[in-house]
């Protein structure tokens, strides 16, 4: 079956259709991994978002139930060169097709990907149309045109948890810590990684307020990952502006720009956003370079940082932008990339020791 994708500023892809039928509308992004695609699919961090996966075969090693990041497929449409139909993987249950069925998701093959993400990086991330029932272009552009953008809009209500849950690992019998994690869109393998520095999750909805967290009686505060602009998620960073000082706090991804917000300083959208598991990192506090997975389209404004009372950590070698920063008196820190990888390498993953550090009452 025939699709199109059109984005705002008239450019086309046409090409084949995979999934279901429809259309889904969202910001056109790309990335950059050679392999994670079901992590990626599950990421809630994609709400909102056309991919565009830039390896060229997706689908070849097919699907399993144990490497998803979340309960379901958060992205809103697929875009990628070419979808393989004969998976191998002896831990493979179904097709990366039959996946995007289930979910109800909207895929299209066949389009030059490389041209697309050269697009992208030269004119910036743009709003976008993946549609089988609109083939006309000009028509298909207007609706790109006229879709809802990422800035200003709460994501975080479609992607965090209803209700307050626990995440224990049955294989870990001593737990020495507490965890609040609130979540903004939280993955799998940031509580496996709690788990797995003896730290028992309680995870909680984004709404929930400071006063009901803290009653929780936490050890450490975790603000987790999630979509779309931190300024649209106000309620999220009055919480944690109330909480700073109650208790040590670590932050990552969404978290991090929460963070930001809520010490005082700004955010703004980046122009085609960090996607992918290859960037790299610069550890101020040791000068080590750590290659990272990340996926955000914001950032927090260095020049809007109180320097007085916050230290930058962490920068970005490709752009220069901010990674990570801590508190000089709080017991807190952030980071704008993925610790937890799934997928990508796991050269930060040191930084769950820090926060267990940090809780303890050491350096931070």
């Amino acid at each position: 079956m025939d699709a199109i994708l059109a984005l705002e500023d008239g450019t086309i892809f046409r090409g084949k259709a995979f999934g279901v039928k429809g259309e889904r509308f969202g910001e056109v992004v790309f990335n950059t991994s050679m392999t994670g695609y079901q992590e990626i699919l599950t990421d809630p961090s994609y709400k909102g978002q056309l991919v565009t996966l830039t390896y060229p075969l997706i689908g070849n090693y097919g699907i399993n139930y144990e490497d998803v990041e979340s309960f379901k497929i958060h992205l809103d449409g697929l875009i990628i060169k070419e979808l393989c139909r004969t998976p191998s993987n002896f831990r493979s249950r179904c097709s990366l097709d039959d996946y995007l069925i289930e979910y109800k998701i909207v895929g299209i093959e066949g389009i030059d990907t490389r041209a697309l993400t050269k697009h992208i990086r030269l004119s910036g991330a743009k709003k976008g149309i993946v549609s089988t029932e609109c083939l006309d272009e000009k028509e298909a552009v207007n609706k790109a045109k006229a879709s809802p953008g990422l800035v200003g809009r709460d994501l975080v209500t479609y992607v965090t948890t209803k209700k307050t849950y626990e995440w224990v690992d049955e294989k870990i019998s001593n737990y020495d810590f507490h965890i609040v994690a609130i979540d903004c869109g939280i993955k799998y393998n940031i509580l496996r990684k709690l788990n797995e520095n003896s730290c028992r999750v309680t995870v909680v909805p984004a709404s929930t307020s400071s006063q009901d967290i803290l009653n929780l009686k936490p050890d450490g505060i975790f603000l987790s990952n999630g979509p779309g602009d931190p300024e649209g998620v106000p309620y999220v960073v009055e919480t944690v502006r109330e909480l700073i000082g109650q208790k040590p706090l670590f932050g990552i991804c969404l978290g991090h720009q929460i963070l930001g917000l809520a010490l005082g300083g700004k955010t703004y959208k980046l122009k085609f956003g960090h996607h992918g598991a290859n960037h790299p990192v610069k550890n101020i506090q040791t000068g080590e370079v750590e290659i990272t997975s990340q996926n955000h389209g914001f950032n927090v404004e260095e020049s809007s940082l109180n320097t007085r009372d916050i230290e930058i950590t962490h920068m970005n070698l490709n752009d220069h932008t901010v990674e990570g920063f801590k508190h000089k008196k709080h017991p807190l820190f952030s980071v704008q990339y993925h610790p937890e990888a799934s997928p990508g390498p796991h050269d930060a993953d040191y930084l769950f020791g820090c926060f267990i550090e940090m809780i303890k009452g050491g350096k931070w």
